[in-house]
């Protein structure tokens, strides 16, 4: 009993002395100075500041559910350029198996000085906008009324939900200086938590500790940041949420009533997970559903890496992907065979029991998307993946598919997917891998014009995409074929006409249309001046960036693009003068540029190439990739005259 007396007193000091530090889980009292602020101290020039802000997640001991408990009160000073705080999404996840996340205590409000007094808005919760965004998840939408330059957001709400696996990951560093920001976890003894932490920012305020809360014994895991500057995102990043401060806990183990239990802890777990759940290992398991979607022409093809590519064809002809992500089958083998119409795993898994049944050696392998962020290869969690891809052994050769694209080949893969490493999953032993896309991606783009005697100018103009970009390409034009085609106006400032976009031989997007323009061509006198790339010259060094790079350049995957230019002189004109070609090289042959203009006929030639050998370079390749589109934007501004006889 004395030990028991003399460990609660330790833990009620050691709160005690901590408290004296830093206050967690306050709120400040709101003060009218803060209404009364013209700009943050942080940064100046920001059009939001965020005052507080708290993130707590406890365990509760009676119900056993995680409440996530979140709280916030920012300051607006610019209205029209803050959009992203004008409104409050809360989410909420439902497996359809009786388990769901429940809102609770919700409370929003707008400050705003009127005079020298405080008015209150509240915002109308029956206003909400609920939004299903898949079957699993729901969205309910606020907006803030009342926002004006000088206004303060507050809000405070609790989510309760019986999901305790993981603990959602929370970013430190937003797109939005702070003032202060907190992230507290609290929970049970009984139940541990292994507690990640990435970035560069260490908190000032830490404290991980035992104490007598809520009645029971818990571990507290508590970290507060002072004056947290905006995240300062680089060009050429796969993600730039990659690089931000963040916390993930995941749990690790219970012991309830003298029972202990391990949850995952390698990637070996994982697999042995995996392997026998209904909506993941027994799926590509259902060798007798699949079989007989395999003709006789496909099982009686010697060559294996054929035969795979004649299933892949197959599965990405009859079956759609719904656009959803996922490690689990949404549905499962037997209800995609039905709809025609699953996630990427209900697809990839079917594909990988196809391969296994034509007694082609095949495995899943997770991954996380780009979107997703990368794998932590130090803490092995299913947390770290959402989507499932295809691996397969040919003759001591390996190669990727991924059957949610229509234009996917083996190892020509969606961007989405070349995200560093996956896991695989064999039947006996999980791996890591690596996972780069070492296929060049090719973009060209020809115009051929007219140059007209009074000056305007007419033509046609193609570019077309092969490779990843030409994949990127059809998905973007499946999902909205108007704003694809709108592009080309928003990117070039030309009316053009007849666009017509469509995939060739399943590898190639090719967009075809046709323009006039009465703006490309300065007349003075006898003399007209024009740029020989026209439309096409770059206008600008897109590696721009004046602080020291701090992250890997990115690029998905080699690349090559090519511009071809023929403009037809006026009949009675005769060149006065063409610009300089360059040709530049850099000694490791990594990234090459070309440019070259010349008269042949009565015509004007313009040749525009550059060359990247590789997918990713380290951030010390960024002076290099600098000068080079220097040379670029250069050669590219570089304009030619003619001249009348």
């Amino acid at each position: 009993m004395r030990n028991i007396i003399m460990l609660f007193a330790v833990f009620c000091m050691s709160t005690a002395l901590f408290a004296q530090e830093q206050k967690f889980l306050k709120m400040p009292k709101f003060n009218k100075d803060d209404l009364k602020k013209e700009k943050s101290e942080i940064e100046p020039k920001a059009p939001a500041e965020i005052l507080y802000r708290s993130i707590h997640f406890r365990i509760d001991s009676n119900s056993g559910n995680l409440i996530k408990e979140y709280t916030y009160r920012v300051k607006i000073y610019d209205k029209d350029k803050s959009e992203d705080w004008h409104n409050l999404e809360v989410s909420l996840y439902d497996n359809n198996s009786g388990d769901r996340e429940v809102l609770m205590n919700m409370n929003a409000l707008v400050y705003n000085l009127e005079g020298d007094n405080i008015v209150e808005t509240k915002v109308d919760k029956s206003s909400k906008f609920r939004s299903k965004e898949n079957k699993y998840r729901t969205v309910n939408k606020y907006a803030f009324p009342a926002i004006k330059n000088g206004s303060i957001l507050e809000y405070h709400y609790e989510v309760s939900s019986p999901f305790i696996y993981e603990i959602p990951l929370i970013y430190i560093e937003l797109d939005t200086p702070s003032v202060y920001t907190e992230y507290v976890l609290d929970s049970p003894i009984q139940v541990s938590y292994s507690v990640d932490f990435t970035g560069e920012l260490f908190p000032k305020y830490k404290i991980i500790n035992e104490a007598i809360m809520y009645g029971s014994h818990y571990k507290t895991y508590r970290f507060g940041y002072d004056n947290l500057k905006s995240f300062k995102t680089e060009k050429f990043v796969k993600n730039n949420d990659n690089y931000r401060t963040k916390i993930r806990a995941e749990l690790h183990s219970t012991y309830i009533r003298n029972n202990i239990k391990m949850y995952t802890t390698t990637w070996e777990d994982i697999r042995r997970e995996l392997w026998d759940a209904e909506f993941f290992g027994s799926q590509y398991k259902k060798d007798r559903l699949v079989k007989e979607l395999i003709t006789p022409e496909i099982l009686g093809d010697k060559d294996d890496l054929s035969k795979a590519n004649k299933i892949l064809e197959y599965v990405k002809t009859n079956f759609t992907w719904n656009q959803n992500n996922g490690i689990y089958a949404e549905n499962g083998v037997r209800d995609l065979i039905k709809n025609k119409t699953g996630n990427d795993s209900d697809i990839n898994l079917m594909l990988t029991a196809m391969f296994r049944s034509a007694n082609i050696t095949a495995y899943p392998i997770l991954i996380s998307t780009v979107s997703n962020g990368s794998v932590n290869l130090t803490l092995p969690n299913l947390g770290n993946f959402n989507y499932v891809i295809v691996g397969v052994e040919i003759n001591k050769e390996f190669y990727l598919f991924d059957a949610t694209s229509k234009q996917s080949k083996a190892n020509l893969l969606p961007l989405r997917v070349w995200n560093d490493n996956g896991l695989i999953l064999k039947d006996n032993k999980a791996e890591i891998i690596s996972i780069n896309n070492t296929n060049i991606s090719y973009s060209n783009y020809k115009l051929k014009a007219k140059i007209n005697s009074d000056g305007t100018i007419s033509g046609e103009y193609q570019d077309q995409d092969e490779g990843m970009l030409a994949m990127n390409a059809k998905e973007r034009f499946d999902e909205n074929p108007d704003k694809y085609k709108k592009q080309y106006k928003n990117n070039f400032s030309v009316d053009f006409t007849n666009i017509n976009s469509r995939a060739l031989n399943g590898v190639e997007f090719r967009s075809t249309m046709a323009f006039t323009s009465n703006n490309m061509i300065d007349v003075i006198g006898k003399k007209m001046i024009l740029n020989p790339l026209l439309f096409l010259h770059q206008t600008k060094n897109d590696f721009d960036q004046q602080d020291e790079r701090k992250y890997r350049i990115d690029f998905i995957s080699p690349m090559s693009k090519i511009k071809m230019v023929e403009i037809e002189i006026p009949e009675g004109y005769e060149v006065a003068e063409l610009p300089k070609n360059k040709k530049i090289l850099t000694e490791d042959k990594e990234i090459s540029y070309s440019y070259t203009v010349e008269k042949k006929d009565n015509k004007i030639l313009t040749f525009s190439e550059y060359n990247i050998a590789s997918g990713n370079y380290p951030k010390e390749y960024y002076p290099a990739f600098k000068q080079i589109w220097k040379v670029i934007s250069d050669c590219e501004s570089q304009v030619m005259s003619l001249i009348k006889k």
